[in-house]
């Protein structure tokens, strides 16, 4: 017998709809799974964007204001997709509620929003999860399984690159997401937590890291309206872009290891070039998410001019079976948020974490936070080892 479990959704732009499309898909790619969501509600400030939703998705009930959803005693299971500036409120609200949370990163504005709502959690007795979706892939799960077994040798150093131009335009629309109050800090909360979870993913443990940052376009126009995603604005009064448009970062691991992490959103030429380059004493192992199902192995014993291969991860990696029969038949990036609604589920029913956990937001945050340190200060920050 297969439990029907109620979900909700808060903030319907392009995530509320990525995470609808993955509860809707789950039962497709993971039948033996013992809970089957069912879409209760949904929770949209922005007039007729719920109604739009309900009427696409089949949502049975909608709210503009989500403290209804946390009201609602159908809903058992909440995805928190609204902008990052509420998300420790709303994380704290649904767990107190007894909800269990899917909840985009950086979750929160801060390390100490981000414990806030793990502690929330581990108060509750709930389940919670977290939006690091490039993890999930399974040539990444292959790579971290490479490293762990000794194929590359120690590993000495890392690079992990998350690149794009998503914010290149110079008339991009001046919304939350530059705000120091509501957008936190800029291109590290937006795209380096993805980096520092892959760090840690890889690698274990950041001991250390020294940071710099910059902002490239300093002012952008006030949108006039509703904007979803990142709208261009002409004409609208001119303000300035209060968080980071760049970071670079030197990583020291618990290991010995050494990395580079670096992240932009106004890099003109690149379009979501995320990825990284694992070298170890005997080898090598990178991945780039333009080219997801794929790795480039190096491995053996040569060491100067070894070759590299390409390797095509099928269904032994991850959860590739679920998805595609055999190597090197392409996943997509919403496949990646359907194995996290999957794993979340299976939390949810199994009455354990199973794949990302609000510790992992925790050690993100915290991380991201040392960043900001750095920069400010010019000098190597420390971070306190994992509980």
């Amino acid at each position: 017998m297969v439990d029907a479990l109620g979900v909700a959704v808060v903030g319907f732009g392009w995530m509320g709809r990525v995470h609808t499309q993955a509860y809707a898909r789950v039962p497709h790619h993971f039948p033996r799974l013992g809970v089957r969501p069912e879409l209760v509600a949904v929770a949209e400030e922005v007039p007729g964007r719920a109604e739009e939703a309900a009427a696409r998705y089949g949502f049975a009930s909608t709210y503009r204001d989500w403290r209804d959803i946390a009201a609602d005693a159908r809903v058992r299971a909440v995805s928190i997709t609204a902008p990052n500036f509420l998300h420790r409120e709303i994380g704290v609200a649904m767990a107190e509620a007894g909800k269990h949370i899917w909840i985009e990163k950086p979750v929160g504005l801060t390390a100490a929003d981000a414990r806030a709502v793990a502690d929330a959690v581990a108060r509750a007795r709930v389940q919670g999860a977290v939006g690091f979706n490039y993890r999930n892939a399974p040539a990444v799960e292959a790579a971290r399984e490479l490293i762990a077994s000794g194929e590359i040798g120690a590993v000495t150093h890392v690079r992990i690159r998350l690149l794009s131009d998503y914010a290149a335009h110079p008339e991009g629309a001046l919304t939350w997401r530059y705000e120091r109050e509501r957008g936190g800090s800029g291109v590290l909360g937006d795209l380096a937590s993805h980096g520092v979870d892959l760090a840690r993913f890889l690698l274990g443990d950041i001991a250390s890291l020294v940071a710099d940052t910059a902002v490239f376009i300093p002012r952008r126009a006030r949108p006039t309206g509703a904007t979803a995603g990142h709208a261009l604005a002409t004409g609208g009064e001119l303000g300035p872009v209060e968080n980071e448009d760049y970071v670079n970062c030197l990583l020291r691991f618990a290991s010995g290891a050494r990395g580079v992490l670096e992240a932009c959103r106004v890099s003109v030429g690149e379009q979501n070039d995320y990825g990284f380059e694992v070298h170890g004493a005997r080898g090598a192992v990178s991945w780039d998410f333009r080219r997801m199902n794929e790795l480039a192995v190096s491995r053996g014993t040569a060491y100067q001019d070894q070759p590299v291969s390409t390797v095509y991860v099928g269904p032994g990696a991850g959860e590739f079976a679920a998805f595609q029969p055999g190597a090197a038949n392409a996943m997509g990036y919403d496949d990646l948020k359907v194995i996290e609604a999957y794993r979340f589920l299976r939390s949810i029913a199994e009455g354990r974490p199973y794949g990302t956990t609000l510790a992992d937001a925790v050690h993100s945050a915290t991380a991201l936070d040392a960043m900001a340190r750095s920069a400010r200060t010019g000098s190597w920050t420390t971070l306190e080892p994992a509980p």
